[in-house]
């Protein structure tokens, strides 16, 4: 029998595509600071780059090993730890921030913008 186990929503995809989609998502998320993707995969997203911000702030040897395996250019990596990690100090969570926009014209799939709360601009 299978079990419900807590975590990571299915997204319908095998687990290691998925960990990798969203890895790749929290990549682009550090560098643009807002991207629009369907409401389940920013429900997702939202714990991950949550938890990778959280690294950030933390700036140890050991936090930089663990994002190594969650941001996937250095660019980005460099960013996280010093300007993302100063924007974030006093904060101590809800880095992010979950917008519904509608819905996707071709297949009515909820959209949604994720972005980064306190970007310059804002």
């Amino acid at each position: 029998m299978r079990r419900l186990v807590k975590g990571l929503p299915r997204l319908a995809r095998a687990w290691d595509h998925r960990m990798s989609m969203l890895k790749t998502m929290v990549t682009q998320l550090i560098e643009k600071e807002r991207i629009r993707t369907t409401l389940p995969k920013a429900k997702a997203l939202r714990r991950v780059a949550d938890r990778t911000i959280g690294l950030g702030k933390e700036g140890t040897r050991t936090a930089w090993d663990r994002a190594c395996g969650i941001v996937r250019t250095d660019a980005e990596r460099h960013k996280l730890f010093t300007s993302l990690a100063l924007r974030y100090r006093d904060r101590e969570g809800g880095y992010t921030r979950v917008v519904r926009t509608g819905h996707r014209e071709r297949d009515a799939a909820p959209m949604a913008l994720i972005e980064l709360v306190d970007r310059p601009g804002e």
